[in-house]
């Protein structure tokens, strides 16, 4: 029975990965970074070459980004369960072009192994590249980031934006590792799917929530997709506008009961006059300016920042567990908690 559970839940997690991103969607986010593919050799290695629009993107821009090579490969799964007979039957290929072949699509041949990222075959083009942009599988976001960073790779790829509190991008971001890109956490995207995904949306899903059809074509929709990128952008070095005072609305910023730091619920209202620890939603990355801000943690129920002033016990309320979770507040005679904070401080001077 476990093996059986362990099967469904890669089926799950496959089908969720099945979504590929629209070309309106990549261009939107890459133009901003031309100045940094001058000269590189750009890496898609989640990318069929025959139909990603990372691919075809970039073999159209290859001349005005001044690219050195594209690279692209893609994953053959051997599950027909989980991916459809068409990838199946398309195989594992990889695409090369260079300054004389990208306007007629490069060259495509077939990989030796299944196309993988982590495969010894893939890791060797990896090296070779300066810059890796692509839509990785959202269910091996973790290791596909590691792998990344171990390489001390440039990149922009699409994830979930809940993978800004997963224990092992956090500490990117709160080190200027990794940061978001230009366009907004969360702002909607849509997705073209398979077929076989788009009828599974329509039956199970909710029009405008989990799909919605574009000129009679079903596309797949994640409000909580985010660009995840270590390539510097104005717009990150941009100060946040800060008009409201804490001298003079302290009601609006109550602290936390198990974190030294007050609690702030819009990012709109990080007040211009406190020089302490302050909790803010974690859309506040959007706006994050490393020179303006520092960022002490978030927080947990493991207190890994060290920043936990309390630890809630069942003699100090039924709540303990889903308290000890985030920061609670007192709030209407009790305590209440808080969604996930980031804890920042403003830079003096």
């Amino acid at each position: 029975m476990s093996g059986l559970n362990t099967s469904l839940r890669q089926a799950r997690r496959a089908k969720n990965d099945e979504f590929y991103t629209q070309r309106t969607d990549i261009e939107k986010e890459v133009r901003h970074y031309k100045v940094h593919f001058e000269g590189k050799t750009v890496y898609c290695n989640c990318d069929d070459p025959r139909v990603s629009e990372f691919t075809k993107l970039f073999l159209l821009k290859f001349e005005s980004y001044g690219l050195r090579k594209l690279i692209a490969t893609c994953y053959r799964n051997t599950n027909p369960d989980i991916f459809t007979l068409e990838a199946e039957e398309r195989g594992a290929s990889i695409m090369v072009a260079d300054a004389e072949s990208a306007a007629s699509g490069g060259v495509i041949e077939t990989l030796d192994g299944d196309g993988d990222f982590r495969s010894a075959e893939c890791i060797e083009l990896l090296k070779e590249a300066d810059i890796v942009v692509t839509n990785p599988p959202f269910s091996l976001f973790r290791e596909y980031i590691a792998q990344l960073m171990a390489h001390d790779k440039k990149f922009l790829v699409v994830g979930n934006q809940n993978a800004i509190t997963y224990k092992e991008i956090f500490p990117l971001i709160q080190s200027n590792a990794l940061w978001l890109g230009i366009t907004p956490k969360g702002q909607d995207m849509l997705f073209d799917v398979p077929e076989d995904r788009a009828v599974e949306l329509v039956e199970n899903g909710k029009e405008g929530s989990a799909y919605r059809v574009v000129n009679g074509v079903v596309k797949g929709r994640l409000g909580n997709a985010a660009w995840f990128t270590n390539l510097d952008h104005n717009r990150r070095h941009e100060p946040l506008l800060l008009w409201r005072r804490y001298a003079e609305e302290p009601e609006l910023f109550p602290k936390y009961d198990n974190y030294d730091a007050i609690n702030i619920d819009k990012t709109a209202d990080i007040p211009e006059d406190h020089d302490g620890p302050m909790g803010v939603p974690i859309t506040f990355l959007d706006k994050y300016c490393p020179e303006q801000f520092e960022i002490l943690g978030i927080t947990d129920r493991g207190n890994a920042y060290g920043l936990k002033t309390k630890e809630y016990m069942p003699a100090d309320t039924p709540e303990y567990g889903n308290l000890n979770r985030r920061g609670a507040i007192r709030a209407n005679g009790g305590l209440q908690s808080t969604y996930a904070r980031i804890l920042i401080r403003r830079r003096r001077g």
